[in-house]
């Protein structure tokens, strides 16, 4: 009889330390506070970025965040083509009438919320993640390695040159473009144009009691201007709001 009771005793506590490590488990969304993650950006039209973003777990569904990046924006009528034949060897594609390369330094403040309890280990959440804050155009000059001695793309001396009203004539003249210029010219010359950005993404949450972030967002920023961004020699093609699509991938950690 004793055998018998001491045996369910240790039947009864073995359940109970499972069932109880089951729980923690399943409450683990909890035990979080914080998560730092490192986003890499793929934006249309054929934009590059990356950042960092901060989260306070306020809830099991509700993560406050903190996001700092910077990508290029590009123009959807920017059109990269080859110089004339008797230069394609030496030659790097160019985008014609091009003034301006725009980076976008994008900071803001926001909302993680997921539909869902977080109610299974190594499960996907899912929801929406919202943000709003002030941004910066970086606006890099645009170089072009320009033939201004010769009669043809073939000859004279080839010269790295950014736009000016002086050289307008020369800067859109395709008998005299060799090509883009190296993209580390104009970083010296940066100039800043303030503005604003906001954007809404369906957030999906790869193992959302991990210690590990493994995130996907797909999404729309807004980004807008003071003034129009002066990214082509026509100013009537430039514009103030962009709206572009985007894909996030996150990697990160919590604590």
């Amino acid at each position: 009889m004793l055998r018998l009771i001491l045996s369910l005793l240790f039947l009864a506590a073995f359940a109970f330390e499972g069932r109880a490590q089951i729980a923690q488990k399943e409450e683990v969304g909890f035990l979080y506070n914080r998560e730092t993650t490192f986003n890499i950006r793929l934006a249309t039209p054929r934009s590059f970025g990356f950042g960092m973003e901060w989260g306070r777990l306020r809830t099991y569904n509700k993560t406050k965040t903190l996001s700092l990046g910077i990508s290029e924006m590009k123009h959807p009528k920017e059109q990269r083509q080859n110089a004339a034949p008797s230069s394609r060897r030496s030659s790097r594609p160019f985008v014609y009438g091009k003034r301006n390369s725009l980076f976008v330094l994008r900071s803001g403040w926001g909302l993680k919320r997921y539909f869902s309890e977080k109610a299974k280990q190594k499960g996907v959440a899912v929801g929406i993640s919202y943000s709003i804050g002030p941004s910066l155009g970086l606006l890099k000059p645009y170089y072009l390695t320009l033939n201004l001695e010769g009669t043809s793309a073939g000859t004279g001396r080839p010269t790295a040159v950014k736009y000016s009203e002086k050289n307008h004539t020369d800067f859109l003249s395709n008998s005299k473009i060799l090509g883009a210029a190296p993209f580390t010219r104009g970083f010296s010359e940066i100039s800043v144009l303030p503005g604003g950005t906001g954007s809404i993404a369906y957030h999906m949450d790869w193992g959302a009691f991990d210690e590990m972030v493994k995130a996907l967002e797909i999404g729309l920023t807004v980004d807008f201007f003071a003034r129009k961004a002066p990214i082509f020699v026509n100013n009537d093609q430039n514009q103030r709001l962009f709206f572009n699509f985007f894909l996030n991938l996150q990697f990160g950690k919590r604590k």
